[in-house]
């Protein structure tokens, strides 16, 4: 089952999706951040079913990357032990794909589809 907010990553240092990252989700409620959920990205670096069928809100939403233990299972020094991305869900029936370009010295990110 699709979840309502899901991600990608994709390693653009090796050229490749970056499988088996821990991913946590938080959505921020009465001036603290709540884990709504945790996961790790399977073999096409995706999460597309952390959430199921739960309802989500309007509000703040931060998806959490542990690229440390990725970087260090590739043997790889990083400069981002960790990435966090802060999003904004204006509109509760859309879907939102938050996808993370990563690379050892940057990463990016955009709203996908």
């Amino acid at each position: 089952m699709k979840s309502v907010i899901t991600t990608h990553i994709l390693d653009t240092h090796l050229g490749r999706p970056a499988a088996g990252v821990e991913v946590d989700l938080y959505q921020w409620q009465q001036d603290s951040w709540q884990l709504m959920a945790n996961g790790k990205t399977d073999e096409d670096g995706r999460i597309t079913d952390w959430l199921g069928d739960r309802q989500r809100e309007q509000g703040l939403y931060r998806l959490t990357f542990a690229t440390q233990a990725y970087f260090d299972r590739h043997g790889i020094t990083s400069l981002y032990p960790q990435v966090e991305i802060h999003f904004h869900i204006e509109n509760a029936a859309e879907h939102y794909h938050i996808p993370l370009l990563l690379s050892a010295n940057g990463y990016s990110t955009y709203r996908g589809s």
